[in-house]
């Protein structure tokens, strides 16, 4: 749905948040929910343009019909369609599809993560001076009050790549990087990624060590350098 309007003329809006939104966000967000809930009538939801909707059966569909919206709109192939299914209050699964990128990934618990139909693992680099880290924006370090903390960590690894979003993510689950730290996130932008980290051997929490879809700061590992990166941010 929403690869039909990428690298079209679409009107832009923007939320109270700063956030972009478009045409073709709503229209993918309403169309997952509506085969969804054709599908699974009983079950919850909870989307980046619709809201939270009370299911009854103790499963919820979390979507994020277009992450990486600020890239779709001019034209940068890295955004995706983020779907992550909850069951009373764990992720359970969760799917990455990269139209432009003709890329996929997914994970079910118990049952591996993987890109497009490949087995993924997460890299086995366990010294920060041979990592490699992965961000979105210095901006977001300066709203968290961070900016030191994240140039010390920059400084510490071996390299840095402004791959955010998603993507970021997904690298740390495939062994491309081992670090993603990211600021400003919602529910809707890292459930369906926390299956997939955790399928794949990686690990996913806030900058206070502790797992949850609502914090607004969020750092993904190998797990092998998770406290190291921890303890250079110091919490949030």
């Amino acid at each position: 749905m929403a690869h039909g309007y990428f690298e079209t003329a679409l009107q832009v809006e923007w939320k109270k948040d700063e956030s972009p939104v478009t045409r073709a966000d709503r229209e993918a967000e309403q169309k997952l929910r509506q085969t969804l809930q054709h599908h699974f009538p009983k079950d919850g939801f909870l989307g980046e343009e619709f809201g939270d909707f009370s299911g009854e059966s103790g499963y919820r569909w979390i979507i994020d019909p277009i992450d990486g919206t600020r890239n779709f709109v001019r034209g940068i192939p890295l955004w995706g369609t983020l779907l992550g299914l909850e069951y009373r209050g764990e992720m359970i699964a969760g799917i990455v599809e990269a139209p432009a990128l003709r890329q996929s990934w997914r994970a079910l618990r118990g049952d591996g993560a993987f890109h497009n139909d490949k087995p993924i693992q997460v890299s086995k680099v366990n010294q920060l001076k041979e990592a490699q880290v992965f961000y979105s924006s210095i901006a977001w370090f300066t709203r968290a009050n961070k900016q030191k903390e994240f140039l010390q960590l920059a400084s510490s690894v071996g390299r840095q790549r402004g791959f955010g979003d998603f993507y970021g993510f997904v690298l740390v689950a495939q062994g491309a990087g081992e670090i993603m730290v990211e600021y400003g996130v919602h529910a809707w932008d890292i459930a369906a990624l926390i299956p997939i980290l955790e399928e794949a051997g990686g690990k996913l929490t806030n900058w206070n060590g502790l797992q949850s879809i609502h914090s607004a700061d969020v750092l993904a590992t190998n797990g092998l350098l998770h406290q190291p990166t921890l303890d250079i941010l110091g919490g949030a």
